[in-house]
């Protein structure tokens, strides 16, 4: 390709700068405005999304029943309410009554742990006594180094517990407002949602109405297609967990599983790695049948993962294996364990957002401002061209 003419080159770069300007004053928006706004419209964004979700519903009983919407509205909300608040009310009273027994048991679970803590320092001093001196002590080093990193971090983390309890119990009038705010707008935004969503689209011109629909439908199919996939694993483990749980007779299997399935949706994390190191304490302190019980059950999360994660979060997402570990490894590092769960959404909705030709005329221009480039590059210097392109904006 021909050097471009100065003046081409000039409204070429002028349009990526004035791109690349808007894309980081969006993200320096999103970062600043995002979190705030997020936190103060909360309940109607979650009413939105619930009048969303249950939009084709309220249609199809529309057209089979010939109901009034604002009445199948009512009625499917105070369903959905209702069986939500059920489940809800049937799972804290389980996770209740097996606090109130390990309250209990607590003398009981505290001398166990003693048990077991001493039986394990035996097992390990005995495994010490076989190395040599040199890396016994560099292991007593370490084992130091790690008893006083906990005695200035368990304090720290009970302080932020107290901390955390505390601003729930201050939150909690609060949370009741808008938890009233959430059902009454989950009402009026389902008993109007064609309304309101024909006269926001009405309001916008044709070229951002098309720009935000692909946009829409690329985020919808990185972020909810994720979402869904993982909260449909979670769940299925859950109910593996319960029911492995209770047939070994764990007696805190809904407060276990509960806790596990959470830590489960983290990526890389899982049960596992709980459940393994319990097997082995269990195995080395004289309780093989409970070692081997965990080992099952956690032979069929592991194996209910392998079988049905890559069939479901293909089947919603289509992420590669590779860039889900690169988009959960730079999560980590940017964000936390919030951005090892919202890294391979982001990197989902960004793939879904070039795939939608959204950015055809940016990568266009950055192909032609490249080959540009080069051209410079191989003559030595910048010439005048004839050459003509069209403006692709």
């Amino acid at each position: 390709m021909k050097e471009l003419s100065w003046h081409d080159r000039g409204r070429l770069w002028l349009r990526l700068g004035v791109r690349l300007a808007l894309t980081l004053l969006g993200l320096w928006a999103i970062a600043r405005l995002g979190p705030p706004l997020i936190s103060l419209f909360a309940p109607f964004l979650l009413a939105a999304v619930m009048a969303w979700m249950l939009s084709p519903v309220v249609k199809w009983l529309n057209r089979r029943l010939r109901l009034p919407r604002k009445a199948l509205s009512l009625a499917l909300l105070l369903l959905v309410f209702a069986a939500l608040g059920a489940g809800l009310w049937a799972l804290l009273a389980g996770i209740g009554r097996e606090i109130i027994t390990l309250a209990g048991n607590w003398e009981s679970l505290v001398a166990s742990l003693q048990a077991t803590s001493e039986a394990v320092g035996n097992l390990f001093s005995r495994g010490m006594a076989l190395l040599p001196a040199a890396a016994q002590a560099t292991v007593d080093g370490l084992v130091s180094q790690f008893f006083t990193w906990l005695e200035t971090v368990i304090p720290r983390i009970l302080s932020t517990a107290v901390d955390s309890l505390t601003a729930v119990a201050k939150g909690l009038p609060s949370f009741t407002v808008a938890t009233v705010v959430f059902i009454m707008a989950s009402y009026f935004i389902t008993a109007d949602y064609p309304r309101l969503r024909s006269g926001l689209a009405d309001r916008l011109p044709n070229g951002p109405r098309a720009f935000l629909g692909q946009v829409k439908r690329a985020a919808s199919a990185g972020f909810g297609g994720y979402v869904k996939a993982q909260v449909i694993l979670s769940i299925g483990v859950f109910f593996i967990l319960v029911g492995g749980f209770l047939l070994i007779r764990q007696p805190y299997a809904l407060l276990l599983a509960l806790g596990l399935a959470v830590l489960d949706f983290i990526p890389i994390l899982g049960a596992g790695t709980v459940m393994v190191p319990w097997a082995v304490v269990d195995l080395f302190t004289g309780n093989p049948r409970g070692a081997l019980g965990l080992m099952v059950v956690w032979g069929l999360v592991a194996l209910f993962r392998r079988v049905a994660e890559p069939k479901v979060l293909g089947d919603q997402t289509g992420l590669s294996p590779i860039l889900s570990l690169v988009s959960v490894y730079v999560g980590m590092q940017v964000g936390g364990v919030a951005g090892m769960i919202l890294g391979p959404v982001l990197c989902l909705v960004v793939i879904n957002v070039c795939r939608s030709g959204v950015l055809d005329n940016t990568l266009r221009d950055v192909k032609l401002a490249a080959a540009d480039l080069s051209a410079i590059l191989k003559s030595g210097k910048p010439e005048e061209s004839e050459t003509e392109f069209s403006d692709r904006d």
